[in-house]
């Protein structure tokens, strides 16, 4: 699919696009060119000295540039076969105490990705998004969703042309930085006795940085155009991964915070109408009616939900134990 093609990823000096560049150059060996733009020239120097991205910088491209820039972002996406979208301002605290910026980077910059990838002739689109987008509670969630909302309508936005928009919605990563894994194993070395847990009743899903790849490269291979995809995986309750990690020390629930949800959500049952589900994910299909776009038979296999289908990680069917949380993290 890849290969002979230009890929180009938005934020692509953080984890996401890290791995995901170092798994389209082995999976693609012909892929022409890897475009990396993001804010940060410092990110892009460690990147391009990163061992694993050594044999292949004749081949990779780093882009200094903002997606609020839209002009900027015209001039990246030239002769650019593929977009992925994983720029955002991501951290909750910080988007409620600066609303304004995350509107500016995760909405605008959105819709000027949309703009640059119709003017300039990019064939495919994945934006990324996150379960705080379904039924959001803070702003980062509720401008992911405006985001998710916009490229899904790129595909009636580009009239004409052949450019087409999909998103991937996926949770917390496991092991990525800033997540619970690293956060537990930095107390436990540090000699903590305890260890914090918000809500003895909270749950999240499971999933690993590959598997996050490896659905946005299906969605780029498959995609009709309008789809958002959630793949399914495994739950896991957080005092469960609290023993998983340090099994001998005290757990001390200390209060769940601001914009923090006992579950993850992924797909809600007001999306349930519209949502397909296939053997290893879902897909919330638009809401709105895209002229000449019927995705649903796209897939010949999938088959409707239950009309009072939900799926968050509380209600999933797939649950991980301690010994087998201990060992996945034993191999992040």
């Amino acid at each position: 699919m890849l290969n002979g093609k230009t890929v180009l990823i938005t934020g692509g000096t953080g984890s996401f696009g890290k791995k995901f560049t170092e798994t389209v150059f082995a999976k693609y060996p012909d892929i022409k060119k890897v475009i990396i733009f993001s804010r940060d020239e410092y990110k892009q120097f460690v990147m391009q000295n990163m061992p694993q991205f050594k044999p292949y910088l004749s081949r990779m491209r780093f882009f200094i540039g903002d997606v609020r820039d839209k002009e900027r972002l015209y001039r990246s996406f030239e002769n650019v076969d593929y977009v992925v979208h994983a720029a955002a301002l991501k951290q909750v605290p910080a988007c409620e105490y600066n609303p304004f910026e995350a509107v500016r980077t995760n909405v605008i910059g959105a819709k000027n990705v949309i703009d640059a990838a119709i003017d300039r002739g990019v064939k495919r689109v994945v934006a990324l998004s996150t379960d705080k987008a379904c039924a959001p509670i803070n702003l980062y969630g509720a401008t992911k969703l405006c985001s998710d909302k916009l490229f899904i309508a790129g595909n009636c936005y580009c009239g004409s042309k052949d450019t087409r928009f999909a998103v991937v919605r996926y949770g917390n990563v496991a092991g990525s930085r800033g997540s619970v894994i690293p956060f537990f194993q930095k107390l436990v070395a540090q000699g903590a006795t305890e260890l914090p847990i918000t809500d003895m009743k909270m749950t999240r899903f499971w999933l690993k940085l590959e598997q996050a790849v490896e659905m946005v490269l299906e969605a780029l291979e498959n995609m009709h155009g309008g789809e958002l995809y959630v793949k399914k995986i495994p739950s896991m309750h957080m005092p469960d991964l609290a023993k998983a990690i340090a099994p001998n020390l005290k757990l001390k629930e200390v209060g769940i915070r601001p914009g923090e949800k006992i579950h993850e959500q992924m797909i809600t049952k007001e999306d349930a109408p519209n949502t397909i589900e296939l053997n290893d994910f879902y897909i919330v299909l638009p809401q709105i009616k895209m002229e000449n776009k019927d995705i649903e038979k796209h897939y010949p296999h999938a088959k409707r939900v239950a009309a009072d289908f939900e799926y968050n990680s509380g209600n999933n069917d797939r649950w991980l134990t301690v010994e087998e949380m201990r060992k996945l993290i034993s191999e992040i």
